[in-house]
């Protein structure tokens, strides 16, 4: 979502007449785009604005976007950080306007309030971060307020914007040479637009389900989606991706805990049996559905052996790949005011020894596809390797595949000869 939202906050300043430069030493106005869901985030922000005081000084104008900045506010401007202006999560299509203020002389600039009803998504073409790879943004937002959780204070509420709206930009991108979308947002399948104009002729029990199929109607090459929440992952999902070639098989299902006790203490709302019925459905799909997922160790009041059905439930999923994180109190959340009482050594030997755990998952699901034939969507020259092209497959595996530059863009049949631990390498057919 961030990088979503810089590429239309470059857009938008370049249509408002802005020059952009990706030289920070030749640029007047340095904006740093932020995200709070882990403490080290923030801590990076006020690094980065202190290296940029000591190489520049004053000369340069600095500005901060994102979820630190829609919860810090006023706070930014505190103890001489430097920061000329400050814009929320929900102000960023007021970006210019901030910019002109400070520009003009006025000092604390901070915008923090709601969208616009008007706000256009558009990206224009030469800031999307791929050529051939797009993000659509489908509601944004998030009402769940998992105990650890600051999503909902920085993002605010869900809104979900009309499937029309949805569908003409993913015909757009299509327009335009791109082979694969993302439909993104804090919770994709909890997407509840106002009104059903655009698709009232798919069918399907959840208003996700019926975005998909309409989407996949556009015939664009690849959709993707993420992130999905628990709770609301329903059948008519799995039954639209196995109905339609272009829904990716790819699910991102973050459960955070195998711990019931613990699920409950984050109000995540599901239960691990809950959980596994959803991780069964798609082990069932005849697409070989990739599965990826989040998780929290440490939490507070975690013991061993919550751990332990964590490491049973990782063990179950056979995820493919599982983004794992140390808790850290976020403050105002919930979670913030419970006693922290695992102790930092511990939770360092709890991630490692899932880490090792997911890892042989994942040794596992990438020596399955040796020898075998992926389509691989050539996104960009390889950075360790100039000869060969990288791209990831419709599962979300990364491959690395000898072949000509020319074939940057296009889908291209891989035969995978080779694995490593995070990649797969292989040559075009």
């Amino acid at each position: 979502m961030n990088v979503s939202d810089s590429e239309r906050v470059s857009s938008h300043l370049e249509s408002d007449g802005f020059e952009l430069t990706s030289d920070e030493s030749s640029a007047d106005v340095v904006i740093f785009n932020t995200c709070s869901v882990r403490e080290k985030a923030e801590h990076k922000l006020y690094t980065r604005v202190g290296q940029l005081q000591k190489a520049y000084g004053p000369k340069k104008m600095v500005g901060v976007m994102g979820c630190v900045a829609q919860l810090e506010g006023e706070n930014l401007f505190e103890g001489g950080r430097g920061i000329d202006f400050v814009v929320g999560t929900r102000a960023v299509g007021r970006i210019s306007e901030a910019i002109g203020k400070a520009l003009e002389g006025e000092k604390r600039v901070l915008d923090l309030k709601g969208r616009e009803d008007d706000y256009d998504w558009t990206v224009s073409e030469t800031h999307r971060h791929s050529p051939y790879v797009g993000f659509v943004p489908i509601i944004e937002g998030c009402n769940k307020f998992c105990t650890y959780c600051i999503v909902p204070f920085s993002r605010g509420r869900e809104k979900s914007l009309p499937p029309a709206e949805i569908v003409r930009q993913v015909l757009d991108l299509r327009r335009q040479g791109v082979k694969e979308v993302h439909l993104i947002g804090q919770n994709v399948n909890s997407y509840r637009p106002l009104t059903d104009a655009g698709f009232e002729e798919f069918r399907g029990a959840t208003p996700f389900s019926r975005l998909l199929r309409a989407a996949a109607s556009t015939g664009i090459e690849r959709i993707k989606f993420t992130t999905s929440f628990p709770r609301d992952f329903h059948n008519d999902i799995v039954d639209a991706i196995n109905e339609h070639e272009n829904l990716c098989n790819w699910v991102h299902l973050p459960v955070q805990s195998g711990s019931d006790r613990i699920l409950r203490a984050m109000r995540r709302g599901h239960t691990v049996e809950n959980y596994r019925k959803r991780i069964d459905l798609l082990k069932r799909s005849p697409r070989k559905i990739g599965l990826t997922t989040d998780i929290i160790v440490g939490f507070p009041g975690e013991t061993e052996q919550d751990f332990e059905e964590t490491v049973d439930l990782v063990r179950y999923c056979e995820y493919d790949s599982a983004y794992i994180f140390k808790y850290s109190p976020r403050p105002g959340t919930p979670a913030a005011e419970l006693p922290d009482d695992v102790p930092a050594d511990e939770k360092t030997r709890r991630f490692l020894e899932l880490e090792k755990v997911q890892k042989q998952n994942q040794a596992r699901s990438l020596e399955r596809t040796l020898g075998s034939d992926m389509e691989v969507l050539a996104e960009k020259i390889s950075g360790k390797d100039d000869r060969q092209l990288s791209g990831h497959t419709t599962c979300h595996k990364v491959v690395n595949f000898k072949a000509r530059r020319s074939f940057l863009g296009e889908i291209r049949t891989v035969r995978i000869t080779e694995i490593k631990s995070n990649t797969l390498f292989g040559e075009s057919l």
